[in-house]
């Protein structure tokens, strides 16, 4: 069942960027009486799903459902017809028009991905609002796996800068480091300035869905479920955990790690209760849950919520639609860098659908859709003929 949802999200997207793509370039090449042949949403190779022609145009829904296309007459690519392209133009084709009526023509499906994403943006904004973690307001700083310690950030570090650019969205942290030549952590007191080596970003590119750099949480417990084995060892709210078999203990990932590599074994606890030293032993059970968590209300204070009315959710939507191009732009990059080979974990549609969400979330969904259309605009933008929006 999760599959379906995930495809079902992803032809749905997909189908409305590339009928709006389509509409693109179809709506300009009608308005300056430019033939279009076909308009098609998704390939139609060797048949299609259904078709009717409308005046000089083919519609139709083919059957491979990774894009769709335009042909419009006279327009060259490489489906053009060489002995065709002899003859003298006719007054519908493509060729025929002025440069500035074929200039729009060729950018209108950019265009309207452009304008789709900012729409998006804009509209989620004004509905949803903004909510990030404030990068500033991270107590306890960061918390790394072993990739992002070879990347050279340690547990606690705060971060300064990417860049020299202050962060001010934690969430935005894994990708400007992936992007970054450098970084700045303030570590006990002191600003460390370090180079982000791209040898270790391969690392991080490797290990894609795993999240190599999270906030820092501590190990404070923050609820005790009645009836589970943290309550019947003794443990409460409030607790600060120090210590695992006579392993130091400073955040709560650590904890959580300590947790599952000792199923049905017994833990000895140094907590911190009060400014005391409290020792406990408890059981962990075959499901891994003994009935604590974290203290949510220290993550709280770093998470920012902000409000948007009309008027000001559209220059917010525009900064995040010209954010999103940025970065792809700068992702580019890594697919031609020998060192983070980053042309190995491109994602072809099998590998779109499976990062699709599991249950059908509208919010990922027009996120996703929002990000998708910005990526399509500037693939649209590079000198590939397949990419270009035509047939």
């Amino acid at each position: 069942m999760t599959l379906l949802i995930q495809i079902a999200q992803f032809i749905f997207i997909i189908s409305i960027l590339v009928i709006l793509h389509e509409l693109g370039h179809f709506i300009p090449a009608k308005l300056f009486k430019t033939k279009v042949e076909k308009f098609y949403l998704f390939f139609d190779y060797k048949f299609s799903l259904f078709k009717k022609k409308i005046g000089d145009t083919e519609y139709g829904i083919g059957w491979i459902p990774f894009g769709g296309y335009v042909k419009i007459a006279g327009m060259i690519d490489e489906s053009m017809d060489k002995e065709q392209m002899k003859l003298p133009p006719k007054p519908w084709e493509f060729r025929s028009k002025p440069a500035w009526q074929r200039l729009i023509i060729m950018l209108g499906g950019v265009t309207v991905n452009f304008f789709l994403a900012w729409f998006i943006y804009s509209a989620m904004l004004m509905y949803y609002g903004e909510q990030y973690v404030d990068n500033s307001k991270l107590d306890y700083g960061v918390y790394v796996d072993g990739v992002g310690e070879k990347l050279g950030i340690k547990k606690g570090d705060k971060i300064v800068s990417i860049d020299g650019k202050p962060l001010e969205q934690f969430g935005d942290a894994a990708i400007n480091i992936l992007l970054g030549d450098k970084m700045t952590v303030n570590r006990n007191g002191k600003n460390i300035t370090f180079p982000l080596k791209d040898e270790i970003k391969k690392l991080v590119l490797e290990n894609q869905g795993k999240r190599f750099i999270t906030e820092a949480i501590p190990s404070k417990i923050g609820f005790v479920g009645e009836e589970y084995a943290a309550n019947k060892a003794g443990i409460l709210k409030g607790d600060i955990i120090t210590s695992v078999n006579d392993k130091k203990i400073n955040y709560w990932q650590d904890l959580v790690k300590e947790i599952r590599s000792n199923k049905d074994k017994d833990l000895n606890l140094l907590i911190n209760r009060n400014d005391e030293l409290v020792n406990l032993t408890i059981r962990v059970p075959d499901s891994l849950i003994i009935g604590i968590s974290s203290d949510i209300a220290i993550m709280k204070k770093a998470v920012v919520t902000k409000e948007y009315t009309l008027a000001t959710s559209i220059p917010r939507g525009f900064e995040q639609t010209i954010d999103v191009l940025v970065k792809q732009v700068r992702q580019f990059k890594l697919v031609f860098n020998k060192q983070v080979q980053g042309y190995k974990h491109m994602k072809g549609p099998i590998g779109i659908v499976t990062i699709m969400s599991p249950t059908w979330d509208w919010q990922f969904v027009w996120r996703f859709m929002a990000m998708f259309s910005v990526w399509l605009a500037f693939l649209n933008l590079l000198p590939i003929p397949a990419l270009d929006g035509g047939h």
